[in-house]
């Protein structure tokens, strides 16, 4: 049996992470897993700082990982910063 990659789901900055009003910047720090590799739904793939704070960001489901934004980039609430392409087994 084969597995083909079928529809992704994207990894998006969170709308709660941070109170909009107090314009605070967020920074993706670190991805921790690589382009490509695969991961699991809910493992800690990335991290993000806010106001001085770490905050992980967790894999919204299992699959191939596509990396969108690089480290050390700026981001915003509802940014999309990578995608998890889903995988179904082939008849």
């Amino acid at each position: 049996m084969t597995t083909v990659e079928h529809k992704a789901v994207e990894i998006v900055i969170p709308a709660d992470l941070w109170e909009e009003e107090l314009a605070a910047e967020a920074m993706l720090t670190a991805w921790l897993v690589a382009d490509g590799s695969s991961v699991e739904e809910a493992a800690i793939i990335a991290e993000i700082m806010v106001d001085k704070v770490t905050v992980e960001v967790e894999a919204p489901a299992s699959g191939r990982l596509e990396i969108l934004i690089a480290p050390e980039s700026f981001v915003d609430l509802g940014d999309v910063i990578g995608r998890v392409y889903l995988k179904e087994a082939a008849a």
